[in-house]
């Protein structure tokens, strides 16, 4: 599959920059094992010195923390079935994720036992292998596995594994052989290679990947298998600072593609791994503003590059052995208004995942032979994410399968055969909506408010009941908005307990993002940043206008550079909402981006300006930096998490940022009596420890969080506890 942006999520990885250039989260389902940790808390009630206790502030919540848990872990054992794409399929076995490990088993056998094939027992947070020893379970419960890849004939594998306290991964190769192990035995490992990003199998004996150095990958490497031991040799380094290099395979696996991107331009070499030299070639030099990705179809390139009207992304074509730009053969331009989102190639058809613009996700089909004209597939209208499945070793069919699903819908898996246009789902062609499932009669409303300058903002609702009966509903309204990103709108067990329990779910997607395009992205860099909580307060005016919900009972919550136009709006209108939920919040933008020691300031220029080089860039950048402009107000409550040692969002802007705002609201109820606004407002700072910047990986640790923010906002909100369905007596 091409990568037009990397990501970690398959169908969205084209136009999303890397998640480790950015500040961005990026929400995963994992097995992985129980570790505890101990917390530091901050909080509004002593405007003096942080209070250094694992619970101070944290309290009042404490008791509805636990019955939040409860009712998560309820919710996600009603879904703990729902389909994913963690299986990899070779040749003759099935490999899964448990949480100990990876297991296999042999699809020949009619009864087959699972066997071991990587224990992650054997790890330890150090740097040494443990030959398969179990006496420190606290070390190895902190393993998680990130990436799996076989080579060809399924006689290696090899995956990246994450450790919590470290930013860099660790992959291991195993040699698999026919005959089963112990099933906790000593694995085959032969080789442990350290600070490895993306890996792709040339051959059975060639791994290419590349080094992660900080929050930075700009070099391809190889590795060689031998008789008598391994080689590593270099291939290619960008050495340009806003460059993320990152390896990938095509679909039908001829071609490895090394991707350099940068926000604003691209340039991708091919390996072809049919040739014994295996020596990469370019396809199209590096140009200021252009961007394209490429996959492979029998000798040809099909690319999907932003050369069409609007310099928005078309599909052309181009041969293997002349790839440059000036044999570029357009295929497809889609229409005004739709955004391209993702590209495959099935069979001899390339597929593209669009969103349309109603905002509703589409497949279009683009024959790649003979005259015939693309198409466009409509997808079920509740459908807001869509995943690609990676085909196994021996999948050679045309077909393309995917999952489908939505904040409060779990996942559907659907195929598509492009040579007919049918929709399958699972083995039955899909011509209505899903009924008696088991997931409810939920409503998905599509909106669009006006912004200030005119422009029309989609916004995506989820509700349980009539847009009319939505007036004194509880309202979660989710935003993002950055690096051309769309607002992660894939299933979460969270949003589906409070939708269950009368809430109004909205998902604003502001300019910054990729929902309409990429002019939709580019209209709120750089100096148009203020455009992004500009959107986001025309969105919930549009909410409120329209009937749904009111500022005592709203909320707020984003992530990482979401924080940005929440955090601006709480400073312009923070009469708005009632509480704010902040995960790993970039909102320090002006002191982060003067500060070039930083890992990730010189690389996000193009995204935030430079405000040592440019005194408009340093302007804009202080019209709207959350931190740099909070006043002695009445702000919203505030739940803040952080991690000590995420170094794509610094901790000690966070911990600015809580200062300022707790002596600001101190000094506001110094001068005004507590009458004049209609409450208190509680500030809570909560650093958990560790370096991921998306949030723990331990499935505990997990619920803890969410459950906390469940009880943050039932609390802030003055809503009074859900009570669980009472069982009837017979």
């Amino acid at each position: 599959m091409a990568v037009i942006a990397p990501r970690l999520c398959p169908f969205t990885r084209f136009v999303k920059p890397s998640w480790l250039q950015f500040r961005e989260l990026a929400v995963c389902r994992r097995r992985t094992w129980i570790c505890v940790s101990a917390t530091r808390c901050y909080t509004v009630d002593s405007p003096n010195s942080p209070v250094e206790s694992p619970n101070y502030g944290l309290e009042r919540y404490k008791d509805l923390q636990k019955y939040f848990k409860r009712r998560l872990r309820a919710t996600y054992s009603r879904f703990s079935d729902i389909p994913d794409n963690s299986v990899v399929c070779g040749h003759h076995h099935v490999y899964f994720l448990e949480g100990d490990g990876i297991y296999r088993m042999d699809s020949r056998q009619s009864e087959p036992e699972p066997e071991q094939v990587l224990y992650l027992g054997q790890f330890s947070a150090g740097e040494e292998i443990r030959e398969g020893k179990k006496e420190d379970r606290k070390e190895e419960e902190e393993w998680t596995i990130q990436r799996v890849r076989l080579s060809p004939q399924e006689k290696y594998l090899a995956a990246t594994l994450r450790n919590p306290h470290r930013e860099e991964p660790r992959c291991m190769v195993v040699r698999l052989g026919e005959g089963a192990f112990p099933p906790l035995g000593p694995p085959h490992t032969i080789l442990t290679l350290d600070k490895v990003f993306s890996f792709e199998w040339a051959t059975d004996e060639v791994l290419f990947y590349t080094a992660q150095e900080g929050l930075r990958c700009s070099r391809v490497l190889r590795l060689d298998l031998t008789s008598t031991g391994s080689r590593i040799t270099p291939v290619h380094e960008d050495t340009q600072p806003d460059v993320f290099v990152e390896v990938a395979l095509s679909r039908d696996r001829r071609i490895l593609t090394i991707n350099c991107n940068s926000k604003t331009s691209s340039e991708v070499w091919l390996i072809d791994v049919t040739t014994p030299k295996l020596e990469p070639f370019l396809v199209q030099p590096r140009l200021p503003d252009l961007l394209y990705h490429v996959e492979h179809w029998e000798g040809w390139l099909v690319i999907l590059a932003n050369t069409g009207p609007g310099q928005e992304y078309q599909v052309l074509k181009a041969p293997l052995a002349g790839p440059s730009m000036a044999s570029w053969v357009p295929l497809y331009a889609p229409g005004l208004g739709t955004a391209v989102r993702d590209m495959e190639v099935a069979g001899d058809r390339c597929v593209l995942a669009t969103r349309v613009p109603t905002g509703e996700l589409a497949l279009t089909v683009v024959p790649l032979t003979g005259s015939k004209e693309a198409y466009t597939v409509q997808l079920p209208p509740w459908a807001c994410a869509i995943e690609t499945n990676r085909p196994g070793l021996a999948d050679h069919r045309s077909g393309l399968e995917f999952l489908l699903s939505s904040p409060v819908h779990p996942p559907v898996p659907y195929r598509l055969s492009p040579k007919d246009g049918l929709l399958l789902l699972g083995a039955e062609e899909e011509r209505t909506p899903l009924k008696n499932q088991g997931w409810g009669n939920y409503i998905t409303t599509r909106l669009e408010a006006r912004s200030q300058d005119g422009t029309l903002v989609p916004v995506t609702v989820f509700h349980a009941v009539p847009t009319e009966s939505l007036k004194g509903a509880p309202l979660l309204v989710h935003v993002y908005g950055a690096y051309g990103r769309d607002l992660n709108m894939e299933f979460s067990p969270e949003r589906r307990l409070l939708l269950e329990q009368g809430w109004a779910l909205a998902y604003c997607h502001i300019r910054g993002g990729g929902e309409r395009g990429l002019a939709w992205h580019r209209q709120a860099r750089v100096q148009g940043k203020r455009r992004g909580a500009e959107d986001l307060l025309a969105c919930l005016h549009h909410l409120f206008s329209s009937g749904v919900s009111s500022p005592r009972l709203t909320a707020l919550t984003a992530c990482s550079a979401g924080a940005v136009p929440v955090g601006a709006l709480c400073n312009t209108q923070p009469n708005l909402m009632r509480a704010v939920a902040l995960q790993a919040p970039f909102l320090d933008v002006l002191g982060t981006m003067e500060d070039r020691t930083l890992p990730l300031t010189v690389e996000e220029t193009e995204e935030w300006g430079d405000p040592t080089a440019d005194p408009q860039h340093r302007l804009s950048i202080a019209s709207y930096c959350p931190c740099h402009n909070i006043t002695p107000q009445c702000y919203p409550s505030m739940l803040l998490t952080a991690y000590s040692g995420d170094a794509r969002v610094p901790l000690p802007g966070v911990l600015k940022y809580t200062e300022r705002l707790k002596n600001a609201i101190h000094t506001h109820f110094s001068r005004h009596s507590v009458s004049e606004c209609e409450r208190v407002p509680l500030v809570v700072l909560n650093i958990q420890p560790g370096a991921n910047h998306f949030g723990p990986e331990d499935f505990e640790l997990m619920l803890q969080e969410s459950a906390l923010q469940l009880a943050f906002l039932y609390t802030e909100l003055g809503l009074k506890p859900p009570q669980p369905p009472r069982k009837r007596k017979r």
